[in-house]
Formats: structure tokens, C-alpha cells, sequence
């Protein structure tokens, strides 16, 4: 089928691929998910009633006792120190509903109740993913990066009653626990025990593994992120059992090009919805093996020697690894399985897609999407990949780029990337940024929903990324908002000013550059000490991926109406436009 679609010759012909993939492939589609194909593509209403948890994991779970469903694992985690735990999707069914009880129990949260879960890449993120769906606890996730001042602001801001960490952020929890009076239990994940903690591991083990999981509606508010803005603290994303869980079944069908057969590693941190994306919903629907290495820092070897001892067959990682691994000699490594290649969260170099063809014969697929809205388009395979492009717009979204005035601009001219909305939003959606309806508001132009990213559309309908229509900067993939390191550079005595801008890096593709004006009685110190210990000032009130990796001293910076409209002179100074 795919070698009679080599050219997908508009964003709607995906929907011939999948009818034809369906009526003749019925002996590799998992539990007979057709009504989910049909939803994505908005042939079917969606269900009242849905949980990822009930309705997906828990019935491959039976396939798998009944000996019909995957071979491999549910999920297969490694350190690179020689510990590994694999788990069965039944043993995942045990362990969740246990760790469900623990939740209910112990920590006494109720449905709907909030709980900030800040974990590294280790088993029990996935167990508490899992667990909050059976209970209808609303989780949250977020970097182990975080200061203690921000997981205060996060705790106070969502009124989570629960918080999930391990040893190395208990410390920064406990500074701030007296200021979050909605909090009321800590969950800590260690081999020992802390005053004032609940222990996971002697509670998992103690909890009962008989647990009925709550009946929700697809609308039920599921899980909330965080998300960095151009102006103010991060704000809060809500998504429902139906956006997240329904939603990212097209995504692990084609765009991962996923079955029961394959091995999937996507490295994304967890605090990011690419980590739900591709580390939960879009493979486990496909009743694919999720692969984990828990690799606290990047590591480019460590990455391409797991490739050539483990089965992966589809690997998803940001544009930033990829520009580091095609550095290396990738002749010299043989892949034991790997055949798909997936990115996404920042642009990939057409350079970079060419070097990684050429030594490994394998093509990126980059995708395009957000945290409130999922994926938006995307390359996908039997398309005839545009080096630079993000591909055609994915079911069930048109995607059509747009100008001030909500008018659909003709090919090749750039505009604001937008999704048009008919009577009602797509359930892909976010619900709402939580406790900001005036935020919410301001997404919508017409009968357009827009995505703050700008760019163009060709005739055949592929899309070209120019650049974001505010001045957040997208530094490995990470969301970083000018504001945050402004008010953190103000709070050190050096600091008169400051404008916080990206700046073109070979690497990363963009990085913080702050401008920073002086104090008159710290101009005569030497700047490169005085840089670094302002990048160190940076890191300790924010989250250290953050910092400003390039420091500028001026005597003065533009005298402008808003911040915003300095940002913008200065960028475009910077990226010499």
C-alpha cells in the first residue's frame, strides 16, 4: 500500500491510506481499533466515555494472557549500569493498580484532585502516569530541573495536594512546603525513608492489587502542563481523557508508522508532552514495546552504541541530538533494528536530515505540533519529504496560513500558521489555559485557532516554519520565555536592565543571549567572571536549562514602548535581519 501512495497528494489523501491500511491489514491491527481510526479522522463522534487506561492498556493485557497480543514488553527500561526492568502489559496492569491504591490510599487523593509529579526517566513515572488515569487524579508533570522557587509557583499555582520526586529534589520541596498551603502529602521514590515523606516503594509493595478503575468522560480534565509564555510565570495547559488518549492515536499509527512488533524509543524529557506523545499514548495504543534509558545527561555514544546493542526500531529525538550525533563517525555503528527516525519541538536542519540519509540510509520524519493542540502536521512515510518542510497538515486538522485579519493567504506567501475550527473545536484540544480565560481567548482569530508560529504553505501543501510570532526562544526544544530570565536577572545587585533575546547556535539551533546593562559600581569587574556568575545566578532561581549561554554588557538598550517590541529589534539584530 504505501509503495501505491509514494506521493501523498494532499493533507486528506492520509485518509485513503488509513481505510485501505485497515480493510486489508486486519491481521495486524491491534484489538480491532477501527472506531479510533474513524474518530481521528472525524468519521465518528467521539465517545462519551473514555480512559486510556480501561479501554487500551487493560485489554491489551487480556490479548496478552489470551496469547495473541505482543511479544515484547510493555515496557523495557535500562541505566546503561546494567539494571533493566522489563514489563509484560499485564504486569503493568498489576503494578498500576497498585500504584493506584497508593494514591487513593495513603495520599488520600480523590478524582480531580491535582498531583505535581517531578520524576527523572525511571519506572514509576510511568506507573503514576498510568495510576492517575484509574483514578481520575490529575497529574502533572514536570522537570526535574525545577528551582524550588518553581515548583512553589507550580504547587500554589494548580493547588496540587500531592507532590511525587525522588532524594535530589526533596530538599528544594521542603524549603517551600510552609508556603503551599493546598499541599498535603509528599510521595518520594527512594530506597530510604525521609521524615515528613511517604515512601512509594514500601507503599507499592504493602497496596493491594485489586482496584476498579473510575468511569471517565472524554472531557474529564486529565492531566496539566505547564508551559513557558512571552510574558508572566509559565501557564497552565489542561487537556481532557479524550484530547490526550484519543487524540494521539493517529500520531503512533502513522506518523510513528508503529505495531505490535516494534520497539520504540523517544528520549524526551518527561516533563514534556512529547514524552505522552511518544513514551505512552501513541505506542502503547498501538501495543508497541516503549524503551527507556534513563541517561540523566545526553550522551551522543552512549545514544548510538544502545542503538547497535538493543532491538529499537523507531527512535524520536529532537533536532538538537541529531545535529550532535551526525558528528560522529555513524559508519562505524551498525543499528541492531533500527529502520524509523522521528523528530519534532524545534526546525531540523536540511543539512543535518541529509548527513543522517547518508551514513545511515534511514530518512527523518519531522513532525510539527504543540502542547495544546498535539501534532499539526508532519512527514510521514509514502510522502514526499521537502528538506526544511514540517510536512502536511494530519487529521483532523486543516491547517491554512493566515493573515491579521483571519484571510487565507495564497501559496508561498508567510502569514500566521492557524487551524481552522467548523462548528465546534477539534477534540484534539487543549480545554482552556487554566485560570486565564482572557489567555484562552486570545488563541482564536475568527473561526481560526492560532498557533503563535509563522510561516508559509507551498501548492502542494506542505508548510515552511519561518519563526515564532512572539519572542519565546525554542533552545533544544525546550520552551524558553524571555520574561522568566529578565526577572531573575533583575535580582541580582549587578542589573540595571536586561533584554533577553535568542541568538543563532550551530547546535541547538537558538539559545539565550541576555543584554544585560550594569550597575555602575559593578562596571569595572572583569566581564567573564561577572558573566558566569550571572549564568550561575540564573540557574539557581530558575531551571538551569534556562540560563543565558551567551552574555552581552551594553551601556544601554532600546527605548521602546514594550518589552516585546525591544525583544523583536534586538532578535532581528542578532539573527541579522
Amino acid at each position: 500500500i504505501l509503495r501505491e501512495f509514494q506521493v501523498l497528494r494532499s493533507p486528506w489523501s492520509i485518509q485513503t491510506l488509513c481505510r485501505l491500511f485497515h480493510q486489508y491489514h486486519k491481521t495486524f491491527a491491534p484489538l480491532n481499533f477501527s472506531d479510533y481510526e474513524a474518530i481521528s479522522r472525524c468519521e465518528r463522534e467521539v465517545p462519551e466515555y473514555f480512559n486510556f487506561a480501561s479501554d487500551v492498556l487493560d485489554k491489551w493485557s487480556q490479548t496478552e494472557k489470551e496469547q495473541k497480543g505482543p511479544s515484547n514488553p510493555a515496557l523495557w527500561w535500562i541505566n546503561g549500569k546494567g539494571d533493566e526492568t522489563k514489563w509484560s502489559f499485564e504486569e503493568l496492569g498489576f503494578l498500576s493498580k497498585k500504584t493506584a491504591n497508593v494514591l487513593s490510599g495513603p495520599c488520600d487523593l480523590q478524582r480531580g484532585d491535582r498531583v505535581l509529579v517531578i520524576l527523572p526517566r525511571i519506572p514509576e513515572w510511568w506507573l503514576l502516569n498510568v495510576a492517575c488515569m484509574r483514578t481520575g487524579v490529575i497529574i502533572i508533570p514536570g522537570t526535574t530541573q525545577l528551582t524550588a522557587q518553581d515548583i512553589c509557583y507550580r504547587l500554589l499555582a494548580s493547588k496540587a495536594k500531592c507532590i511525587v520526586t525522588t532524594d535530589v529534589l526533596a530538599p528544594a520541596v521542603d524549603s517551600v512546603a510552609s508556603k503551599c498551603q493546598f499541599l498535603k502529602t509528599k510521595l518520594i521514590v527512594s530506597e530510604s525513608s525521609r521524615a515528613e515523606w511517604l515512601n512509594f516503594s514500601d507503599l507499592l509493595k504493602a497496596a493491594p492489587a485489586v482496584h476498579d478503575c473510575v468511569k471517565t468522560k472524554s472531557q474529564d480534565p486529565m492531566t496539566i502542563y505547564f508551559t513557558s509564555g512571552t510574558t508572566g510565570s509559565p501557564k497552565m495547559v489542561e487537556h481532557s481523557y479524550g484530547s490526550f488518549g484519543l487524540g494521539f492515536f493517529f500520531c503512533g499509527r502513522y506518523w510513528m508508522n508503529l505495531t505490535p512488533s516494534d520497539i520504540m524509543w523517544n528520549m524526551s524529557d518527561t516533563a514534556w508532552v512529547k514524552a505522552a506523545i511518544g513514551s505512552v499514548f501513541g505506542p502503547w495504543f498501538q501495543g508497541t514495546c516503549v524503551f527507556v534509558h534513563a541517561m540523566p545527561q545526553f550522551d551522543p555514544k552512549a545514544i548510538l552504541n544502545t542503538l547497535c546493542s538493543y532491538p529499537v526500531t523507531t527512535l524520536c529525538s529532537a533536532p538538537t541530538a541529531y545535529r550532535m550525533l551526525v558528528q560522529h563517525d555513524l559508519r562505524r555503528y551498525k543499528f541492531k533494528a533500527l529502520k524509523h527516525c522521528l523528530t519534532g519541538g524545534e526546525p531540523l536542519n536540511p543539512d543535518v536530515m541529509a548527513q543522517w540519509k547518508s551514513q545511515t540510509g534511514l530518512t527523518i520524519y519531522e513532525a510539527y505540533g504543540q502542547t495544546e493542540i498535539g501534532m499539526i502536521c508532519a512527514n510521514m512515510k509514502g510522502m514526499k519529504i521537502k528538506p526544511g518542510s514540517l510536512g502536511k497538515a494530519t487529521p483532523p486538522y486543516n491547517v491554512q496560513i493566515i493573515d491579521e485579519h483571519g484571510s487565507i493567504l495564497p501559496p508561498g506567501k508567510e502569514g500566521d500558521i492557524a487551524v481552522k475550527m467548523d462548528a465546534k473545536r477539534p477534540f484534539t484540544f487543549f480545554t482552556r489555559y487554566l485560570d486565564d480565560p482572557v489567555k484562552t481567548a486570545s488563541t482564536i482569530r475568527g473561526n481560526f485557532y492560532i498557533t503563535g508560529d509563522r510561516g508559509s504553505m507551498d501548492e502542494d501543501g506542505y508548510i515552511q516554519f519561518t519563526g515564532r510570532a512572539d519572542d519565546i526562544i525554542i533552545s533544544s526544544g525546550y520552551r524558553i520565555g524571555p520574561f522568566e530570565i529578565e526577572n531573575a536577572l533583575i535580582q541580582h545587585p549587578a542589573v540595571v536592565e536586561s533584554a533577553v533575546v535568542s541568538s543563532p547556535d550551530p547546535i541547538r539551533g537558538e539559545v539565550v543571549k541576555a543584554l544585560v546593562v550594569l550597575s555602575p559600581s559593578f562596571k569595572s569587574q572583569d566581564p567573564k567572571k561577572l558573566a558566569c556568575e550571572l549564568q550561575d545566578h540564573v540557574k539557581k532561581v530558575t531551571a538551569p536549562y534556562k540560563y543565558p549561554r551567551k552574555i552581552e554588557f551594553v551601556q544601554q538598550l532600546p527605548k521602546t514602548i514594550t518589552g516585546k517590541i525591544r525583544r523583536n529589534e534586538l532578535r532581528n539584530k542578532e539573527w541579522g535581519q
